[in-house]
């Protein structure tokens, strides 16, 4: 049995894959259980490892590193990738309201880590590792560990108390959202997060009673407004066409246009008056207004096309037809003539069938060209991620170098690229199966790393007078401030329930605890939540370790 032995405990490449893939394969097959409806899904991947540490397993300490960085890396490019064509619009609307609750997380965390050092009479050392551990933050701890050095003082406590801490960590985040889900979320605050998500578009009919746009073609219109909409039908005389930006407008037309809720009311001062029918119901059936036009969904699949402007296809006048709205990553955007369209985008195209068809030809909707990711893409955003990542920045009245770190740097590229990569004909488009994929497989990478790096002295040192002080305090300054933001985002910012989720995960730079989010909520609120604060939060956090240090050792 000796083959048996060295395939499991014997350090070589082959022992680690097998090593990492049976905590793997443990952890998700423990993630699916259900206790009183509950269940963690990957991150029993982390306490699969801890267990397989205290069990005397382990491999190379430099492939270790390899795969857990490789793993976060993937996790969280491929999470800048999912969110980056709708960051920034959503950043625009609720970045900073976003940051602000994040750093309140922050501060409510450093606040009581200062406290119970105080009055817990604990060394500010290891009450430092205690807070990088309750807050899953190890570039924390790195930037704590150099001030500690450059102070004169022993790291030990620090990396200890961390060790013992970041466990329930990882957990008490996931237990908080529970908590808060279980008590104070409201059906709607849920609902809410699946159309926000889902739709940024809004369909209603208006009638044309303004005398100053009668006898004024679209254009002139659309110039003299300076409000975002898109007319798909026109009703004259009972007839029903596709309107092109040469159309003269006359009185009591009636109009079918895409625009978005906040841009409604000033339509009604435009033209004269809405109609009270519901346009925005999921079971309308299109097809049946009229008997001339049809819709169809057609996905950009030519990689010529992507880049480019809506608006220089010149695709409603040279073929009749009207583009409604552009479904990306699963949100719905309104079609603006100065969209920059990106491969896999899917557009909802009304007009006469023989038209359609044509335009199909031009559009490509080939789906089945779609389904190989462009993996050069991925590569190239990594070694960016990295480059960005291992930038020193140097901030005033810090002795140690700021970095972004192997998170910070491929989650900011990873939004950039899958944004404007498009605009530099570079195809950043996968399939939503693939990136899952891939997130999957790096994050699973990661916790079993993790794990198994902790698990070697974790229920040793739990034992220690001290261990069971650190988990309290560490458990408190997880719970605590993620409760009481939660409650602020939810009844006084009215945030829904996924974006508050993803704001807490990000101030907590805790990526378990977004994939638990994302496994049980609808929508990509919470992705696109986390990426916008988790940058700010993390430099947030390394500066204020080195800060506390300084102040308070």
């Amino acid at each position: 049995m000796e083959w048996l032995n060295s395939l499991f405990f014997e350090h070589s490449a082959l022992q680690a894959v097998v090593v990492m893939a049976v905590i793997i394969a443990a952890g998700l097959g423990l993630g699916k259980i259900r206790l009183w409806g509950i269940s963690l899904g990957v991150t029993c991947v982390f306490f699969a490892g801890i267990l397989a540490g205290h069990l005397g397993f382990s491999i190379n300490p430099d492939m270790l590193t390899y795969a857990e960085s490789f793993g976060l890396v993937l996790f969280v490019y491929e999470l800048g990738l999912q969110v980056g064509p709708g960051f920034f619009s959503s950043f625009r609307q609720g970045g900073i309201q976003l940051n602000m609750l994040g750093f309140g997380v922050i501060l409510l965390g450093t606040f009581m880590a200062i406290l119970f050092s105080k009055f817990g009479h604990i060394p500010m050392s290891d009450m430092v590792g205690i807070l990088c551990g309750a807050t899953t933050n190890t570039p924390a701890l790195g930037a704590a560990q150099q001030t500690l050095i450059q102070l004169g003082e022993s790291t030990t406590g620090a990396a200890l108390s961390c060790a013992i801490t970041y466990p329930f960590g990882v957990i008490g985040v996931i237990l908080a959202m529970l908590l808060v889900r279980k008590a104070f979320v409201r059906k709607e605050d849920i609902e809410t997060a699946e159309s926000e998500g889902a739709d940024q578009t809004y369909v209603a009919t208006f009638l044309v009673r303004n005398p100053a746009i009668f006898e004024k073609n679209i254009k002139e219109i659309a110039q003299l407004a300076a409000v975002r909409f898109v007319i798909s039908r026109l009703w004259r005389d009972e007839k029903v066409s596709i309107p092109t930006s040469e159309t003269v407008l006359k009185e009591n037309d009636r109009l079918l246009i895409t625009t978005t809720d906040k841009e409604a009311p000033r339509l009604t001062v435009l033209f004269g008056k809405q109609e009270p029918e519901d346009w925005n119901k999921k079971d309308i059936d299109w097809d049946a207004l009229d008997n001339q036009l049809v819709s169809k969904d057609i996905v950009i699949t030519r990689s010529g096309l992507n880049g480019k402007k809506l608006g220089s296809l010149r695709l409603r006048n040279t073929y009749a037809i009207n583009i409604s709205r552009v479904t990306r990553s699963g949100v719905r955007l309104l079609a603006t003539p100065n969209l920059i369209l990106q491969l896999g985008d899917r557009l909802t195209i009304v007009g006469e069938a023989s038209a359609l068809q044509e335009v199909e030809k031009v559009l490509g909707n080939a789906t089945n060209t779609l389904r190989d990711p462009n993996l050069a893409a991925i590569f190239i955003g990594i070694v960016l991620g990295l480059v960005l990542g291992s930038i020193p920045i140097a901030i005033p009245g810090i002795s140690t170098p700021v970095k972004l770190g192997l998170a910070g740097g491929p989650i900011i590229v990873g939004i950039l690229v899958g944004s404007f990569g498009p605009r530099f004909r570079l195809v950043t488009y996968t399939t939503r199966s693939a990136n899952l994929m891939l997130r999957g497989i790096g994050l699973s990478l990661y916790l079993a790393c993790l794990g198994l790096a902790a698990g070697a002295h974790f229920f040793e040192t739990v034992m220690r007078p001290e261990g069971l002080a650190w988990i309290g305090i560490g458990f408190a300054i997880t719970l605590v401030p993620v409760v009481l933001m939660a409650l602020v985002a939810l009844r006084f910012c009215h945030l829904d329930f996924g974006s508050t989720c993803g704001m807490l995960c990000g101030s907590m730079a805790n990526p378990m605890a977004l994939n638990y989010a994302n496994d049980t909520l609808p929508g990509d609120n919470p992705a696109v939540s986390y990426a916008t604060v988790y940058p700010l939060s993390m430099f947030s956090r390394v500066i204020i370790a080195q800060i506390i240090l300084m102040l308070f050792l």
